[in-house]
């Protein structure tokens, strides 16, 4: 069976002008700032004048323990975006940006798949429209500012054995390479040598400070509050110390803005900030979920990871800090999962073992009482391989059903909102039936 890469169906995706897109949402173009015909950020402005509207119904799309190539759950998320504008809600799809990391990994990058792709595909999975070269630019000024800081005389005693800032750059290199090194080599003229390193740019708190902020006096204000070194006695040293928040907030100021595109289906899509699950909340950024929540009748969105981590970051941060109240929540899994955790070797996934996939499926048992525990209402989607057969699908059907749950076949990689119509009804009833008593 032959199929098309995903780059082949995104270059052939019929996309409007973004204009347009946001016209769907009710935003004029005067707060539309384009980057080129197919993506634009939203401006503050236009933000702002949201304030007081109702908000949509939010829909956390989160996932069981992944097999190395990932469950699908962005591909899922962006499917049941089309599928819930296909049976006639305004919905919105708010995900994260893609880190170039691990783009050129295996893991590829973070516009979803198939049918269900957000485009422009590429451009979101490299340079995009800046936000993590400002980010980068960001964490690395408050570096610099340490460094020159001390050999300018140290004036606030910073202990050079207890700089816990260091330095960031968006590539794999810093994983081997630049993950432990010696600055300030080379005599007086270049300072005082001392061990440091670097980490990813989406490992940067100035990354997880972003998405968790309100507009540009909440981001300085956080930034402000950054722990850089400790002195000899062990007293913190904050970014503003060294009057560093007001400069880095200036490199941030475009990035804080939320990027709009669309879906292969012309639907709206904001795709916005990008930390980490492991390291800090793995959720896109507030921003641009509560604009998402004032434009849209529902909003998808989804949380790093699968529902152990991702999930309860989403619903323990992100809600909590934000004040979200999410009315409900799709878990993603696959058959392919349900074998891996019950003990199938890679190279086996894709043939026939339903004693496999029934042993694989407390795990997924697990993530659905861990969202249950939440008080929010869950439904899982199978994500549909070829490979799968009926029997094997039937195994999943029957043990989420004994969790007091549904779990429903989802086609969408193949066939777009056509393949996820029953889910997002599903979705539709359990949020409008008010059954969600969110609490963290």
């Amino acid at each position: 069976m032959a199929f098309k890469t995903d780059i082949e169906i995104a270059r052939e995706a019929k996309k409007q002008p973004i204009m347009e897109i946001g016209a769907k949402l009710g935003i004029p173009s005067e707060h539309l700032l384009p980057y080129g015909h197919d993506k634009a950020k939203v401006s503050q402005e236009f933000i702002r004048s949201l304030a007081g509207r109702p908000d949509g119904k939010l829909i956390l799309v989160t996932a069981i323990n992944p097999t190395p190539a990932g469950e699908g759950k962005t591909t899922t998320t962006v499917g049941l975006g089309d599928g819930l504008n296909r049976i006639g809600k305004r919905a919105v799809v708010c995900i994260r940006e893609a880190s170039l990391g691990p783009n050129f990994g295996m893991k590829g990058g973070a516009a979803g798949g198939g049918m269900a792709q957000v485009v422009p595909m590429e451009e979101m999975n490299l340079h995009f429209t800046g936000d993590f070269h400002a980010i980068t630019s960001a964490h690395n000024l408050l570096s610099a500012m340490i460094d020159n800081h001390i050999y300018w005389g140290n004036e606030l005693a910073i202990d050079e054995r207890r700089i816990v800032w260091r330095r960031v750059m968006d590539m794999n290199d810093r994983d081997r390479a630049l993950r432990d090194i010696v600055v300030n080599l080379g005599g007086v003229a270049n300072g005082f040598p001392r061990q440091t390193g670097f980490d990813i740019t989406v490992a940067s708190e100035v990354m997880a400070i972003l998405c968790l902020s309100n507009d540009l006096d909440d981001l300085q204000k956080r930034l402000g509050d950054i722990v850089v070194a400790y002195t000899r006695e062990k007293k913190p040293i904050y970014a503003r110390d060294i009057k560093a928040d007001g400069a880095m907030t200036v490199l941030l100021k475009d990035a804080m803005q939320p990027n709009i595109v669309q879906t292969l289906e012309n639907n709206p899509a904001f795709v916005h900030g990008g930390p980490f699950a492991n390291i800090a909340h793995g959720c896109n950024s507030v921003i641009a979920t509560k604009t998402a929540l004032k434009l849209g009748d529902y909003v998808v969105t989804e949380a790093g990871f699968g529902a152990d981590l991702g999930a309860e970051k989403f619903f323990d941060i992100k809600c909590r800090k934000a004040g979200l109240k999410p009315s409900a929540a799709v878990i993603v899994a696959t058959v392919r999962a349900m074998k891996m955790n019950g003990g199938v070797a890679k190279a086996d996934l894709g043939a026939e073992n339903v004693e496999a996939v029934k042993k694989g499926c407390p795990n997924l048992g697990r993530h659905i009482g861990n969202v249950k525990g939440f008080g929010v209402p869950v439904v899982v989607a199978i994500n549909h391989f070829y490979s799968d057969t009926d029997a094997e699908i039937a195994a999943v059907k029957a043990y989420v059903a004994e969790q007091g749950a549904e779990a429903i076949l989802c086609k969408h990689w193949a066939n777009g909102s056509a393949g996820i119509e029953e889910l997002a009804h599903k979705v539709v009833q359990m949020a409008e039936s008010g059954a969600s008593n969110f609490a963290p």
